[in-house]
């Protein structure tokens, strides 16, 4: 066997937990190889696989489920825990026919989530209720050991795209360097691209620095993880039960963030992101924000500051920064921001590891169902008050994302053809030359002809 197994080779293996979920009960388990419409074997399978298949250079989720429709997996019991039995899995999670420790880990974080949010999360919190929605979250967090970390300020979150260009991830890296180096660490969406620069340009920072517990945290959710599966740098994988949850996850547990250049996906980010900024009871929030690339990109950042300036206005782009072709000023913004988080926590009482002041509206923690109903019925309008335009934005990104990449979205659009978007002349104007630009860019899919999973009707 080589030392990197073809995506395409499949192997069965035995794996045993090691310090993440060694005991199941007899009712977990059951629940677990439920293969009904109310088991979870379904979700455990398909996040599993999605695991499994890191390095893979596919976006394409019904490809991956396609590829491996023989995988099985199986919990068995034996007298000092529980082992997974796996048949036909993706050749990449294995060296010289032994899985790679980090994707183990990985593959027991699924197992963790999957049994604690739903023996525990769902049952105890409602999921109606906005405290309800922020407690639950933080449950999430800390049932992983997540918030373990008691140090200062020091999480970075990075966003930007899966499919970006060569000298576009060598950028990622070489911030995540000059982050590594001031001692931060950092928490992406675990997939590759964007997401997986940061962590590989840290480790070096952090080694040069002799940091040995730095903190590559990757956050993601069911929908989303087959089409980008977590990267084995990730040491703290969190599978979220939504995207909402996802997000509110990333803006509570980072300390800054730092946004690449990506496509509809850091679109729905930076929206999402905004929206809540905008606030006023979020004014006085302290987390700074910087859009950063090499200097080819430069006109994507400049595309991106007139769409918000010109849909959420001047006030938006006064919460970020944008600096283009300087690595270290990036890691430097962030680490003189770091300072201003901590004095804002320390006045208010509030924790390090989870920010409990920041408010997040309803309509951002509500789950958007994506189906051509739901994406034709959004109100897209300048009139609208900026946090209502702001939160319905994000929805339609959060659509486009789904028809994208999104097992669901890929199948309702195959089969009743592109979501249809409305909105006043201007606006539909302005979202069409803003996609229209990530199409041209090649940021909706890493490889082939991208077929737009959308429509735009003023």
């Amino acid at each position: 066997m080589s030392q990197r197994e073809d995506l395409t080779t499949v192997i069965g293996a035995r794996v045993t937990p090691k310090g993440i979920l060694e005991n199941l009960s007899q009712q977990e388990v059951s629940k677990l190889l439920d293969r009904g419409q109310g088991g979870l074997y379904p979700l455990f399978r398909q996040c599993a696989l999605a695991v499994l298949n890191c390095g893979s250079n596919s976006d394409d989720a019904k490809l991956l489920f396609d590829t491996y429709s023989n995988f099985d997996i199986r919990i068995e019991r034996q007298p000092w825990g529980i082992k997974l039995k796996l048949a036909n899995a993706p050749g990449s999670a294995f060296v010289d026919g032994q899985m790679i420790r980090g994707v183990r880990e990985h593959l027991f974080a699924v197992l963790r989530d999957i049994v604690y949010t739903h023996n525990e999360v769902v049952p105890r919190f409602d999921f109606q209720d906005g405290s309800s929605i922020t407690n639950a979250v933080f449950s999430i967090l800390r049932n992983a050991r997540v918030l373990d970390h008691k140090g200062k300020p020091d999480l970075v979150v990075c966003w930007g795209g899966h499919s970006i260009p060569r000298h576009e991830y060598q950028y990622t890296k070489d911030v995540g360097y000059e982050l590594g180096l001031r001692g931060l660490d950092v928490c992406t969406g675990c997939g590759p691209g964007a997401m997986k620069g940061p962590m590989k340009g840290a480790t070096i920072g952090h080694s040069k620095q002799r940091k040995r517990d730095g903190r590559y945290v990757g956050l993601t959710e069911p929908g989303i993880i087959a089409a980008e599966p977590p990267n084995p740098i990730v040491n703290h994988l969190l599978i979220l039960p939504d995207i909402e949850k996802r997000l509110e996850a990333f803006v509570r547990l980072g300390h800054g963030i730092i946004v690449f250049p990506g496509g509809a996906g850091t679109a729905e980010e930076i929206l999402y992101l905004l929206g809540i900024l905008l606030d006023p009871a979020n004014a006085d929030q302290p987390l700074p924000l910087v859009f950063t690339g090499p200097v080819e990109s430069r006109g994507y950042f400049e595309h991106l500051d007139r769409f918000i300036r010109a849909t959420l206005g001047d006030e938006a782009a006064e919460r970020y920064r944008i600096i283009v072709g300087d690595p270290a000023e990036a890691a430097r913004e962030m680490h003189r921001g770091m300072e201003r988080v901590l004095g804002q926590r320390r006045a208010s009482g509030d924790a390090y590891n989870y920010n409990w002041t920041l408010r997040v509206p309803p309509a951002f923690q509500q789950p958007f169902e994506v189906n051509h109903e739901s994406m034709a019925s959004l109100v897209l309008s300048r009139d609208l008050p900026i946090h209502e335009l702001a939160a319905n934005l994000r929805r339609a990104f959060s659509g486009i994302v789904s028809g994208n990449v999104k097992a669901h979205g890929l199948r309702l659009v195959a089969e009743q053809g592109p979501f249809t978007l409305r909105g006043d002349a201007s606006m539909a104007t302005l979202l069409d030359d803003l996609l229209a630009a990530f199409v041209a860019q090649g940021r909706m899919k890493l490889f082939g002809e991208y077929r737009p999973c959308y429509r735009i009707v003023a």
